[in-house]
């Protein structure tokens, strides 16, 4: 009978240190090509390079302190009108009439997006009128107001609405076109009332669109208010720069420019909050 021996498995030797290095997995680093999401900070690096600009400008003689004042007249004439009083009174009428304004013009500018993105017939009726308002400025329209509404504080608040309204209506409108037409057949396929269709998919998918109307509708109701501020009016920071024009004052105009422009950046940013907060389930190059 033959003897069959089994001999011991040889012992694998250790491979050298560098076939070690050579085998070794090595994790790979997912390089990131999107933005990211932005922060306070880095919103607040272009308006700083502007200061910083305008600082060496004056500083070097660049600047004519007749054509634009410096930075450090403007602060002195900043804290001077908080002093007296004149601009927190200013500021509050002008915040009142851009708040009211911006909410009336979303509110419009929402429910027509909505008539308009869900139904034929409503887009048939709303959106070209929408369209000619839209090819109208705001400026043009004002001896119209005027006539119609006369120099109060209504005919103020209606034409901030007007302007505000066209960005929302357009950018929601568009969102809502532009849901996935998967979706509305998943809707229809598993019986989705209009109700909840309208609810579940129509809004969400018209939310990213309509910050972006929003985030429009915030600078521009700043901006109209600078005009129908001058047109007037007895208050306001559009009448306070109206007033130092007249007598040269500069400096109380760029002060008036600067409040503007920090309200305009402080209301992007608080609509950019509430857009990453409400929209947190998407995935985006900003996310």
């Amino acid at each position: 009978m033959t003897q069959l021996s089994v001999s011991a498995p040889r012992a694998r030797t250790a491979p050298a240190s560098g076939a070690d290095e050579r085998l070794a997995v090595r994790p790979r680093v997912r390089r990131r090509l999107g933005p990211g999401r932005t922060s306070a900070r880095g919103l607040a690096l272009g308006p700083l390079l502007l200061v910083v600009a305008w600082v060496a400008g004056s500083a070097s003689g660049a600047l004519d302190p007749a054509t634009l004042s410096p930075p450090w007249t403007v602060v002195t004439t900043f804290g001077e009108l908080i002093a007296d009083g004149r601009l927190q009174s200013n500021l509050l009428t002008s915040v009142q009439r851009a708040a009211i304004a911006l909410v009336l013009g979303v509110g419009i500018g929402v429910a027509l997006a909505l008539v308009a993105g869900l139904t034929r017939l409503g887009e048939a009726v709303v959106d070209g009128p929408v369209q000619i308002k839209r090819a109208i400025p705001t400026l043009a329209l004002i001896p119209l107001a005027i006539i119609w509404f006369g120099i109060g504080e209504e005919m103020k608040i209606i034409m901030i609405a007007l302007s505000v309204f066209v960005p929302v209506y357009i950018n929601t409108h568009a969102a809502l076109r532009g849901v996935d037409a998967r979706y509305v057949e998943l809707a229809e396929s598993v019986g989705l009332s209009r109700r909840r269709f309208i609810q579940q998919v129509a809004l969400p998918g018209a939310l990213p669109g309509f910050f972006v109307g929003l985030r429009l509708a915030v600078t521009i109701s700043w901006t109209a208010l600078v005009v129908v501020e001058q047109v007037n009016a007895t208050s306001g920071i559009g009448y306070l720069m109206t007033q130092a024009r007249t007598y040269g004052q500069t400096e109380i105009i760029v002060v008036g420019l600067v409040v503007y422009a920090v309200f305009g950046l402080v209301g992007d940013i608080a609509v950019r909050a509430a857009e990453r907060r409400a929209l947190s389930w998407r995935r985006s190059l900003g996310s």
